[in-house]
């Protein structure tokens, strides 16, 4: 196994040094445990990046489509190869339970799969002509070099599930992953150089988001910017891009809500609710943050649920019963605590275990009773903490569902066939589940939500190849040879 340079950069199939201020990566159970150390970076490492992909571009575009699948199908054998050395760093780097970190390495290899097959699909339709005699048809063909923005919480599946559409169709790509997750993202580099991925078709740059994200969105020769994170990073991401006619895609902020009826099997919900709020301690962007409980069953339901997150394990996170672990950073445990004691007192409060006090744990927290237009209700804390608003009925859950900014996740549990079809038609959110958890998507779905969300594309699954290929339409007329 090599071994990855510290302070260094992937372009071009090398490994290069790094400048700027150092920045470290840190283990979140244990601070004490430097993962990493990095330069915060500069923008001519980005027009590095950007001419190494620019060249690498006509080689890889001009691969047949089965020559670039095999290429990808090797990529996927090399992480399933080094699949657990992947899901202990992913552990160590950014604090997820090893359970679920072997998960994600797991659903890296779909997903490489997946979009290898994709490769060898039709890309274009034949198109009926007007004028007699000709031939109309449409082609999908590659945008360019396209920067990945990607977040730590998934830094695999993320870059990953950006990565994979983006080379299948035919464009080379520059990776800049969150500072926190450097670490795993030059394992990515390891696994897609040891695949025999031409130099310069995948790209690695770390740095600050300010320094090397900034300089990545704004670059002239980046055809397109896809972005995963906050909704204030994602605006100025998308005007950067904007400016300058390059395409863009942003998935931001969740607010996800499970609406629980009366008539629920409240047994199945309060497991549901339970997980999707509290594993990985709340750090995913479908995590169920809302509950919107109909009062006639709020008592049971909150019995349940209590029982259910009592028995999350906090632990060790390389202990495999582990659930819900650390949070990212000593910032964002000040912060969800901050948010938490402004919110007053809680319903459920899961206190953290001595041994576990010098990582950045917070305590699973459920309140109940929350006003719907409360910062707890309405704002993204990504954290380990569950509102519960109380509703009388149906049309009052989606009413309440339906008000925030955010679209990207919701769960219905009932089991009334009739609650369910009106549930689909008026929720306002990209993925909508029934009688499941708000978390996660199949890797062969399509992925995105609404309002401010997304920007309105999809990723993963067929709808990938919107994004990473333009269309060409072409007419050929009769005439003299």
């Amino acid at each position: 196994m090599s071994t990855v340079p510290a302070l260094a950069a992937f372009v071009g199939g090398s490994f290069r040094a790094t400048s700027g201020d150092e920045l470290t990566s840190i283990n979140p159970s244990d601070p004490s445990d430097v993962v990493l150390r990095f330069g915060s970076g500069e923008p001519g490492m980005i027009d590095s990046a950007v001419d190494s992909a620019a060249s690498a571009l006509p080689g890889w575009r001009a691969k047949t489509g089965p020559a670039r699948a095999e290429l990808l199908y090797k990529w996927a054998a090399q992480m399933a190869a080094r699949s657990e050395e992947l899901a202990q760093a992913v552990c160590r780097e950014v604090g997820k339970p090893i359970a679920e970190a072997r998960a994600e390495a797991g659903r890296c290899e779909m997903i490489l799969r997946y979009f290898a097959g994709a490769a060898v699909h039709a890309c274009g339709e034949l198109i009926p002509p007007q004028v007699a005699g000709s031939l109309q048809f449409s082609l999908r063909q590659p945008v360019g070099v396209v920067g990945l923005i990607t977040p730590w919480n998934f830094p695999l599946a993320i870059p990953i599930w950006k990565a994979a559409p983006a080379l299948a169709f035919g464009n080379t790509v520059i990776l800049k992953p969150a500072e926190a997750s450097t670490r795993v993202a030059a394992l990515l580099a390891e696994t897609a150089a040891a695949a025999s991925i031409p130099d310069g078709v995948f790209n690695v740059v770390p740095g600050s988001g300010g320094v090397v994200g900034r300089a990545l969105a704004e670059h002239h020769g980046v055809a397109a910017v896809s972005f995963t994170g906050s909704v204030g990073v994602g605006r100025r991401i998308a005007l950067a891009a904007a400016e300058r006619n390059a395409r863009f895609q942003t998935e931001m902020g969740g607010k996800n809500v499970a609406i629980v009826l009366e008539d629920a099997d409240l047994a199945l919900a309060a497991d549901l609710v339970a997980n999707g709020a509290m594993r990985y301690a709340g750090q995913k962007c479908t995590a169920t943050s809302r509950a919107v409980v109909q009062r006639a069953c709020l008592e049971p339901f909150l019995e349940r649920l209590e029982a259910r997150i009592e028995a999350l394990r906090l632990g060790p996170v390389t202990d495999p019963s582990c659930a819900v672990g650390p949070v990212i950073s000593r910032e964002a445990q000040e912060r969800i605590r901050a948010t938490v004691a402004d919110a007053g007192q809680p319903t459920i409060s899961i206190p953290i275990p001595d041994d576990l006090a010098k990582g950045f744990f917070v305590s699973p927290t459920v309140f109940r009773d929350v006003d719907p237009r409360s910062q707890l209700a309405r704002e993204e804390v990504f954290g380990p903490v569950l509102a519960i608003i109380v509703v009388d009925d149906f049309d009052e859950a989606i009413a309440v569902a339906n008000e925030v900014e955010y679209g990207l996740s919701a769960s219905l549990f009932t089991s009334d066939v009739a609650s369910a079809l009106r549930y689909i038609d008026r929720i306002e959110a990209g993925m909508v589940r029934v009688n499941g958890d708000t978390t996660g998507v199949d890797p062969h779905a399509p992925f995105g939500g609404m309002k401010a969300s997304s920007s309105g594309s999809r990723e993963q699954g067929p709808a990938a190849m919107e994004f990473y290929t333009e269309i060409k339409t072409v007419q050929i007329n009769p005439g003299k040879v």
